[in-house]
């Protein structure tokens, strides 16, 4: 099979290759898939570039977390009914802070555990499926961690990202107001279709005294913070009394230092949404609502660009600049 790999961390173009290689074979409890789009997320890229000091966990590394395909072969214990079903793929591997596995998605074949290739609704591409491991699934977990959100107001930081997108859309299913930030007219009206009730520009508005003007001075029951050291004192001011700040990251500032009091003053609640940790039952009911979503027409998946498998560098590059929409790198010509 054709696959993408690195033996070090460092530049994309630098250490990115695509090779043959010996395609695997589903073991007991696995699904041998055949890949037809590969998803790319920061941690993949953080993961390869070295980020933070991180190191190789595998002599070689074929990248990629998130991913989607076709069930072509089962392993032992496996329902051989599952051969032919269109599935997208989680964890391929493995978190922060753990080993996990060597092969990941950009690959032609991959063999996983069964209850990690998930059904893949019809009405989603695959290139679609290639982002519902960790962008989807993180903000179903950012909006429903603490329960039903049924009659809330949600702000969602960075609206317009792969996971703020999700949140917006889950968020307002979920019987939800939301309002979300962005910095471009671009990415407002990408917002509002997903259905924010009001945008605010980060770059020119203030933004807190925006959200107690929507709210009518109260703030809002749940923040999706997408940087939480960036933003402490925003979320801070935005939050309602007893409200609760869902984050699940904070890049610009891995150590934030926490304005304790002005957190206390309002008894905030801090959630640390980690989307390669979720909790099995949160997990099967993520699952369950893509699903829901995608067969009523309710769940658009942004996709901002695409490469070929042997543009792979070109793809993290894209990513590490930036701009609306995941990349996915498709795989033998799929859609």
């Amino acid at each position: 099979m054709l696959a993408a790999s690195y033996t070090r961390t460092g530049p994309a173009a630098e250490v990115l290759s695509v090779t043959e290689m010996a395609a695997p074979v589903a073991g007991p409890g696995e699904v041998l898939v055949r890949v037809h789009a590969s998803g790319i997320n920061p941690a993949d890229v953080k993961r390869r570039g070295g980020w933070r000091g991180m190191g190789m966990d595998h002599k070689l590394i074929i990248p990629h977390t998130d991913g989607a395909g076709e069930i072509i072969g089962v392993g032992a214990g496996v329902d051989l009914a599952r051969i032919g079903e269109r599935v997208w793929m989680w964890n391929a591997q493995g978190g922060y802070g753990e080993a996990g596995r060597a092969f990941g998605t950009a690959a032609e074949f991959i063999a996983i555990a069964s209850h990690q290739a998930v059904r893949l609704a019809d009405a989603l591409s695959f290139a679609d499926g290639a982002n519902l491991g960790v962008p989807a699934m993180t903000a179903y977990r950012a909006v429903f961690a603490d329960g039903p959100v049924t009659g809330q107001t949600i702000f969602v930081n960075g609206a317009a990202g792969a996971v703020g997108h999700f949140a917006v859309q889950m968020a307002v299913a979920g019987g939800a107001r939301v309002i979300g930030t962005v910095s471009t007219p671009e990415a407002a009206v990408h917002v509002r279709q997903a259905g924010a009730f009001a945008t605010i520009d980060r770059k020119r508005e203030d933004v807190s005294a925006r959200i107690l003007e929507l709210t009518e001075g109260q703030g809002v029951d749940r923040i999706v913070e997408v940087d939480f050291g960036a933003n402490l004192e925003l979320d801070a001011a935005a939050l309602k009394r007893n409200g609760t700040v869902a984050s699940y990251s904070s890049s610009s500032n891995p150590t934030p230092m926490l304005p304790y009091y002005a957190f206390a003053a309002k008894g905030a609640n801090l959630r640390f949404i980690q989307g390669f940790l979720i909790p099995e039952d949160q997990r099967l009911a993520g699952e369950r609502m893509i699903a829901e979503l995608a067969d009523a027409g309710r769940l658009k998946v942004a996709i901002g660009a695409t490469f070929p498998l042997e543009d792979i560098a070109k793809a993290h590059e894209r990513v590490e600049r930036g701009g609306l929409g995941n990349v996915v790198v498709l795989i033998g010509g799929a859609q």
